[in-house]
């Protein structure tokens, strides 16, 4: 299987396409992620920003940086989030390959420590992320797993 992945900031004329992508996996509304990928192509901050897999013209896979996943731990930033692979290409790799690109974007932009919320147990850890703490939800009646991802310092 062939795809590609791309940064939104470098394919701005996919704002559209991609917030409705990701407002039909989600359920956040479109106008949320409209502005936000809107201030994604300003470039004035390295976050947010959005990323996804392409096979062709359709997007196959997705994620975001945020500064607040809508949860309790404000401090605990930025945030990945929307993760999300369509279900036929599934078990291919390309949650993996976007959370490596994520983290080797963010890391050329200065930021070095990534979190997330989820309720999966052991994806996330084959990517080099660990479980960091529970965090409440905003309007969640449960708490999730917050993980998180730092990379190392170059040692020479």
């Amino acid at each position: 299987m062939e795809y590609k992945l791309i940064r939104l900031i470098d394919r701005p004329e996919m704002k559209e396409q991609a917030a409705a992508w990701f407002h039909e996996k989600w359920n956040v509304s479109l106008e949320a992620y409209l502005e936000s990928m809107e201030e994604c192509l300003t470039g004035e901050n390295p976050v947010p920003q959005w990323y996804m897999a392409m096979e062709e013209s359709r997007i196959i896979g997705g994620l975001g940086v945020i500064e607040n996943d809508f949860h309790d731990r404000k401090d605990l930033t930025p945030n990945v989030c929307a993760v999300y692979t369509e279900e036929d290409k599934r078990c291919n790799g390309i949650a993996g390959a976007l959370l490596n690109s994520v983290c080797e974007d963010m890391k050329k932009k200065g930021i070095d420590t990534l979190y997330l919320i989820t309720d999966h147990t052991s994806f996330y850890e084959r990517y080099g992320w660990e479980f960091f703490c529970m965090v409440q939800g905003d309007g969640e009646s449960e708490k999730s797993r917050m993980y998180i991802h730092k990379e190392a310092e170059n040692v020479v």
